[in-house]
């Protein structure tokens, strides 16, 4: 594949998307402006405003916040040679950040018009959920737009003879990672705060915002592998997050792995450059080597037949 430095589809999302919204709320406050006070409430406390500024002002502060913020997280989207796992979370939790400024500018500019005195608001909360919401939704679409532009590289030599060889039947498929009741249990903790916010504000808004949270946590632990004759997948989010043809595998060999102590945590990881782990568990892992200099650690119970699959494609294709 040709090497890109930037993704378009990131480009669309990760930068047009939010430079738009940006824009969006300066013209908003442009049309608005005749039926807002000269100084409309910008931030409230429990019971009040607290913070006030002209219609201009809070339109240039919403747009730095959300072009440095927001923005800044999700440009990353655009970068072509960037791991694309992290292209795609990362978009999804800028575009989060962008759905929430912009929604929450725009009810707090709705909550004003045509009202005398501003410090009789109140910001309607919804909008605080309901933007995180719609911004992880339109990350996510975002995301699945994003394409892997890693440039590839065949292999020239066979895997090792001291490498494990298997004639296991093709596909072989795992899902690795959080089983599903583990992933209930890791979302019904990340959702408690927004629960506990909920009851104490009577307000279902702190709901959206933690069940998103939830939905991203869990996606960083749950991932599906699948082995064929072509290629070998890392399914991560419904989406592919990791490729390798078969032409690429210089070997594959079975090892021990401690996710804490080998990387760091749990997940999608990274030791030094090109060194990946998909790492959700202690015990077996196939460790995946390519011509391209990429290294692959993934922990699974079927390391041996991965790996003796792997190496077995690998000698048939020189053949």
């Amino acid at each position: 594949m040709k090497h890109r430095v930037v993704d378009p589809a990131g480009v669309v999302f990760g930068l047009v998307v939010p430079l738009l919204c940006a824009v969006f709320g300066f013209v908003l406050t442009k049309i608005w402006e005749p039926r807002l006070p000269e100084q409309i409430a910008t931030h409230w406390t429990a019971t009040s405003p607290d913070g006030f500024s002209t219609p201009s002002a809070n339109a240039w502060t919403i747009a730095l916040l959300t072009l440095l913020f927001g923005g800044g997280l999700s440009a990353i989207a655009a970068l072509a040679p960037a791991m694309l796992m992290m292209r795609r979370f990362m978009l999804v939790v800028g575009l989060s950040v962008v759905g929430l400024i912009t929604t929450v500018n725009f009810a707090l500019l709705y909550t004003q018009l045509d009202v005398a005195d501003p410090s009789t608001t109140s910001l309607p909360l919804w909008s605080i959920g309901v933007g995180f919401a719609v911004g992880g939704v339109l990350g996510w679409i975002g995301a699945s737009f994003l394409r892997d532009y890693r440039v590839r590289t065949l292999a020239t030599i066979e895997p090792s003879a001291g490498l494990p060889r298997s004639s296991c039947p093709l596909p072989i498929s795992d899902d690795v990672g959080f089983s599903t009741k583990g992933s209930v249990i890791l979302t019904a903790i990340t959702l408690a705060p927004g629960v506990i916010m909920a009851l104490a504000m009577r307000s279902l808004w702190p709901l959206f915002i933690f069940g998103a949270l939830g939905l991203l946590v869990v996606s960083l632990v749950r991932f599906r592998v699948i082995v064929d004759e072509p290629e070998i997948r890392v399914i991560n989010m419904g989406m592919a997050a990791m490729t390798y043809g078969i032409d690429e595998v210089v070997g594959a060999d079975v090892a021990e792995i401690k996710p804490f102590a080998d990387f760091g945590g749990w997940g999608l990881k990274t030791k030094g450059r090109r060194n990946y782990g998909v790492v959700t568990r202690t015990g077996p892992a196939v460790v995946i080597t390519f011509a391209g200099g990429d290294r692959l650690t993934i922990t699974t119970p079927k390391a041996e037949d991965i790996a003796g699959s792997l190496n077995r494609l690998a000698d048939a294709r020189t053949r």
